[in-house]
């Protein structure tokens, strides 16, 4: 029998070519677009994508405070967090978060769709979001990608 015409490659540290991507926010609904933002953030949207190693792309989102939510989730959806105290348990809508700190709202949708482990927390710091429409990742040069594009 002849040997394998073929060898499966993995990708690692060295391999990978990561790129910076700009993606706008502006009136996407929030899931869909968490969860193609973690698809890129992981790599699988790359032929040499590598389940334990970071070849994702850095991303940038722009115009956080904008993004849309579906149905009556802006005021109904509920996020808890605690203080750490007795009897610290906090609740917020969407809408309350969105009027402090917009960015909030979209790094937890993507920080939840991301894996629990320390390749996860890695990943998420290739996350940069912004509440308005400027950044400072110019010198990356990063290129604007529609992200409905992206699958």
């Amino acid at each position: 029998m002849n040997t394998l015409s073929y060898k499966t490659v993995s990708a690692n540290k060295q391999t990978v070519q990561k790129e910076w991507i700009v993606i706008d926010a502006e009136n996407q609904v929030l899931g869909r677009l968490a969860t193609r933002v973690a698809n890129v953030l992981r790599g699988k949207h790359k032929p040499s994508y590598t389940p334990h190693v970071d070849c994702g792309d850095n991303i940038i989102i722009i115009n956080a405070e904008k993004v849309r939510f579906t149905g009556k989730k802006l005021t109904d959806k509920v996020y808890v967090r605690h203080t750490g105290y007795p009897g610290g348990q906090r609740f917020a809508t969407p809408k309350e978060v969105l009027a402090k700190h917009p960015i909030r709202i979209i790094e937890h949708a993507v920080k939840g769709m991301l894996p629990k482990n320390k390749l996860g927390a890695e990943l998420y710091r290739n996350l940069h979001v912004y509440a308005g429409p400027q950044h400072e990742h110019e010198a990356q040069q990063p290129k604007v990608v529609n992200i409905n594009s992206i699958r």
